[in-house]
């Protein structure tokens, strides 16, 4: 391991807005912020944005700055990319910003019934072969239905026409409420100033002409969520290994 990594781990200890839950804090129970998180980490009651897979935490940040009447949590396995956001957020004093570093299979373990009013998933890896593994497999959103609050709002955000249809299928298929799914929001003129943030990951994909979809939904039903039976043939691509190192 570099130094620079390690020396980016020491300073993610130093951050109040990061936490670090070990894996045995979570498997099978509940972590003490779970359910409280407005009062003890935000110390407010104004609503919770997750994002998911959040990276270098690029989103979270910017959508803290543009709309500060919502509380931001960014969740990423990699606490490398989690010290660029949790450095930014704490040298700026931004108080409605926190990062988790965690898995997202263990996001039952960090909230509770309808604490999350939204869920922001943006340029995910689209597990081309593996659609248990997409974030927007009804696996994953049991978990997010469990934690919404009434009316909560899933975004996605992608460069994958895969990911963007298998998502709208899925929510088809189980009767789930669209809101809206758009193939180009640039090309079209839909990239308002809540879309318009570009990542890192974004901006490498638009500068290869690739178009940026767009897809909001409601997880508005209690039926068992079922995995779409369709043909991704038309829709596959090869992942984009090198736009995402």
């Amino acid at each position: 391991m570099g130094k620079g990594k390690l020396r980016k781990f020491r300073e993610n200890e130093t951050f109040s807005c990061l936490v670090q839950p070990a894996t045995e804090e979570l498997l099978g129970r509940d972590h003490p912020l779970k359910g409280s998180w407005k009062q003890q980490m935000f110390h407010n009651d104004r609503p919770i944005v997750l994002e998911l897979g959040c990276g270098k935490g690029e989103y979270t940040i910017a959508l803290a700055e543009r709309f500060p009447d919502k509380n931001y949590i960014g969740i990423d396995i990699k606490g490398a990319r989690l010290w660029k956001g949790a450095k930014y957020a704490t040298e700026h004093a931004m108080g409605n910003v926190a990062f988790i570093r965690t898995r997202i299979e263990f996001i039952e373990s960090l909230f509770g019934p309808g604490e999350i009013d939204e869920i922001w998933i943006t340029f995910a890896d689209p597990q081309e072969r593996k659609p248990r593994k997409r974030l927007t497999h009804p696996r994953f959103l049991e978990s997010y239905r469990r934690m919404l609050a009434p009316g909560g709002v899933i975004h996605l955000k992608t460069d994958s026409r895969l990911l963007h249809h298998f998502t709208l299928e899925t929510a088809r298929c189980n009767g789930l409420t669209v809101l809206e799914h758009n193939e180009d929001i640039y090309g079209t003129g839909r990239a308002d100033e809540l879309l318009s943030i570009q990542t890192f990951y974004e901006k490498n994909f638009l500068a290869q002409g690739i178009p940026i979809t767009y897809l909001a939904f409601r997880l508005d039903n209690e039926k068992l969520l079922v995995e779409p039976e369709w043909d991704q043939e038309p829709y596959e691509q090869t992942y984009k290994t090198l736009t995402r190192s």
